[in-house]
């Protein structure tokens, strides 16, 4: 038997809304009214509030053929929190508007909520409210991401110096090849449905693609080892593009070391399964949405034991950002991440 579909106009707009915040709980006392009523109120009790709005478009930003509704639900959430955690922010709360076409049921967005929620309890944010409307083809998704900040204790991209560290968290250009790997599987499936997906030992890279983590730990580190970065971005666009917005806002330049480019084993075994670079694919895949951050060299000892942060190059007073092969070479990067405006 086919699983029951109801359809989203059985409900209404006020109906569907109902529906889907009907499991909606808060976790912080600064939510004085959530969702249910024309505008939600938030007291933050002192602090600076830091905000950030962000979408994803079906067709640009995610593939429905091998994304599920539950992780894209969460990634959602996650991709925006990112984005908070780069400002050294906690997040608190999140609206969440979305416009949808027939062709999904009420089933399919209790799918999406329930990674929505997910995302929220793991990180203790609030849902407070949103919108709902009609989209003629595809799933649109906008999420405006609120967090706190202790007065003027936020880091922009803008402060860095000469000499300052530059560093990362994590690993670079899994999501790349998670997202390669899933493109070749859905290109063999729709030449040939009797073929099974080979995702056999890639859990790794498909799971950085699906589901990323905003780095909040690594924020809380920060704060507990009394480490106050001079500028920090998040990873969404590629390593090499990152920090040349980061070097542009500061007006300095940037030396980064391959061999210090963290890039995990399985990153590295599907890149030279596709002939690619695993360099190349570290500096310029994106949707990694790690942090990269730059600090000044009196706080090295302090990282050097951090094993979720790699120190990979320096910030100079010259402008331009350079990539410095073991021998010692120099060449100039080149922003080839992604681009939201390239069809």
């Amino acid at each position: 038997m086919s699983e029951a579909r109801t359809e989203i106009s059985s409900l209404g707009e006020f109906g569907l809304i109902d529906h889907l915040t009907r499991e909606n709980e808060t976790h912080q006392a600064s939510t004085i009214l959530s969702v249910g009523d024309d505008a939600a109120v938030i007291d933050q009790f002192g602090k600076q509030t830091v905000i950030t709005t962000d979408m994803l478009v079906e067709g640009v930003h995610f593939d429905l053929m091998y994304m599920p509704l539950k992780h894209l639900g969460y990634k959602a959430v996650a991709v925006n929190l990112s984005d908070l955690c780069a400002m050294m922010a906690t997040p608190t709360h999140i609206t969440l508007s979305i416009a949808i076409s027939n062709r999904f049921s009420v089933e399919a967005l209790d799918e999406f909520y329930s990674g929505v929620y997910a995302a929220c309890d793991k990180y203790h944010v609030d849902l407070i409210g949103g919108d709902t409307t009609t989209s003629q083809k595809g799933f649109v998704i906008s999420i405006t991401a609120i967090g706190e900040v202790t007065p003027d204790q936020f880091i922009t991209r803008s402060g860095a110096q000469n000499n300052d560290l530059i560093c990362v968290s994590g690993d670079l250009g899994a999501a790349y090849m998670g997202l390669q790997l899933l493109e070749r599987e859905k290109k063999l499936f729709l030449e040939n449905p009797n073929i099974q997906p080979n995702l056999q030992q890639k859990d790794y890279i498909v799971e950085r693609i699906l589901k990323p983590e905003p780095r909040l730990d690594v924020v809380e580190w920060l704060r507990e080892n009394s480490i106050v970065p001079t500028s920090m971005i998040d990873i969404s666009d590629g390593l090499s593009s990152e920090l040349m917005h980061l070097c542009k806002q500061s007006k300095t330049g940037g030396v980064v070391f391959d061999d210090k480019l963290p890039i995990h084993a399985q990153t590295k075994e599907m890149a030279e399964e596709f002939d690619l670079n695993p360099s190349t694919c570290a500096l310029n895949g994106g949707e990694d949405y790690e942090l990269l951050f730059t600090v000044k060299q009196a706080d090295y000892e302090k990282l050097a034991d951090n094993q979720f942060i790699t120190i990979i190059g320096y910030i100079t007073e010259e402008e331009g950002v350079y990539i410095q092969s073991p021998t010692g070479q120099k060449h100039q990067l080149l922003a080839q991440g992604w681009n939201a405006l390239n069809g």
